[in-house]
């Protein structure tokens, strides 16, 4: 009866902290003409024959592109093949893994509980998590049997940092120091996803032992941040990570299609991870990841950082929230106040970008980046993920890109620059 009691209880007080009605109501995205929303068709026509000629010289095997305004779906095509050994053609209603791309969720996440009082960005994560207590910067490395030397850093990692990726952890196989590559290699430190019988949990508590880049808040350094806070959520909200997106997200979003492991009636919309060989598209070999994930595996591991799948509306859906203000279809997720400090250049200049810097989820691109042309207006934000999948959104023009392909190991693909440059140049009001 007690346990009863206490499951009810936390019921009920996730309930009231979830996403609330809004006074503010848009319509979800839905399809459009473009002429009615001040795009030129003959102009969008421009990416049909980028993209065809794409696939055409085996530059990609395939792509599913999105343009929306104003909440207006204008463009959404397929190309090519979702899996060429097969001869599989792609749909625009294909999933792909969107690995990094999932790390603007996980920032979502945290700021929807951040707004509820729970926590303060410039808290230490070991006031949460305790065992980042004390941590240490790597001092001195070994490489004949990979032990090393650390020093206490100057200062505790803060949520703020894990966020903007200036905590001073690394990331793993990916990780440009060969020395933090083989530490989290040895330590068995789980990167971008997994098909293993392992937690979050276990993952982080492993990395939270490891030494840092540098001391927090000097250096951004692209890391494992955003996994660390996929636990966070789950210590904060009491849930596990999938069922927190799930409820507070993506069911109240109609994001259906975007989850961390699929559902067997979703499996065969999956694109497959391809690159090129002798002259044709053959399937990802297992590497240090198993690229038949979010398929195959325990079903355990819900990367913050890199874990999910997704479509192209999908994502739209997210980030058409994003440019609403935090809100969609009469439900408020994030204050625009939120937004805004999101939004804001969060580790001044420590930015190695030219016309962008860098917020609490996003790239966020500057007045320099705009006068330069062909990347949208300032405050235009953006991402992309390790298969080469890209999304930008313009607050000023109301425009949603979206470009989601599924390779590794390409060297003439142009597609992500292309698709930007020609969806700005359709503007025609």
């Amino acid at each position: 009866m007690k346990n009863l009691c206490t499951a009810l209880l936390l019921t009920l007080a996730l309930s009231a902290h979830a996403q609330t009605n809004s006074i503010q109501k848009s319509k979800p995205l839905s399809e459009g003409a473009p002429e009615k929303v001040g795009l030129s068709p003959e102009r969008l026509g421009r990416i049909d024959a980028m993209l065809q000629e794409a696939v055409a010289e085996g530059d990609v095997p395939g792509a599913v592109a999105l343009v929306a305004r104003n909440g207006k779906i204008v463009y959404y095509k397929a190309f090519g093949m979702a899996d060429n050994a097969s001869g599989r053609e792609l749909k625009r209603d294909d999933i792909f893994r969107i690995a990094s791309q999932t790390k603007a969720i996980t920032a979502t996440a945290v700021m929807m509980l951040w707004e509820e009082g729970k926590f303060q960005l410039d808290d230490p994560i070991s006031r949460y998590i305790p065992e980042f207590k004390s941590p240490q910067v790597l001092k001195g490395f070994h490489y004949n049997d990979t032990s090393y030397t650390s020093v206490p850093a100057a200062s505790e990692i803060t949520i703020r940092q894990l966020l903007n990726h200036t905590s001073g952890l690394g990331y793993g196989a990916i990780d440009g120091d060969e020395r933090m590559k083989m530490i989290y290699h040895k330590a068995g430190v789980t990167d971008l996803f997994t098909t293993e019988n392992i937690s979050i949990e276990e993952s982080v508590k492993k990395l939270a032992k490891l030494p840092l880049h540098h001391n927090p808040g000097e250096k951004f350094t692209y890391s494992e941040g955003l996994d660390v806070l996929g636990y966070f959520v789950e210590v904060m909200s009491g849930m596990p990570y999938d069922e927190f997106l799930r409820k507070r997200l993506f069911e109240p979003l109609g994001m259906n299609d975007t989850w961390f492991y699929l559902p067997a009636d979703k499996e065969k919309r999956l694109v497959s991870v391809q690159r090129p060989e002798n002259g044709t598209w053959q399937r990802y070999p297992v590497t240090f990841y198993d690229p038949d994930y979010p398929i195959k595996g325990a079903r355990r591991f819900f990367s913050g950082g890199a874990g999910l799948s997704s479509t192209a509306k999908d994502y739209a859906t997210f980030l058409q929230m994003y440019l609403n203000g935090g809100e969609l279809d009469g439900k408020r997720y994030l204050s625009r106040t939120t937004i805004q400090a999101i939004m804001g250049n969060q580790i001044g200049d420590l930015w190695k970008g030219s016309g962008q810097h860098y917020g609490l989820a996003f790239e966020v691109q500057n007045q320099k980046g705009q006068d330069m042309g062909g990347k949208g207006s300032v405050g235009t934000f953006n991402w992309g993920g390790y298969f080469n999948t890209q999304y930008f959104a313009d607050p000023k023009e109301n425009i949603i890109g979206i470009l989601m392909k599924q390779t590794q190991g390409t060297t003439a693909d142009e597609t992500g620059w292309k698709f930007r440059q020609l969806v700005g140049q359709a503007v025609d009001d």
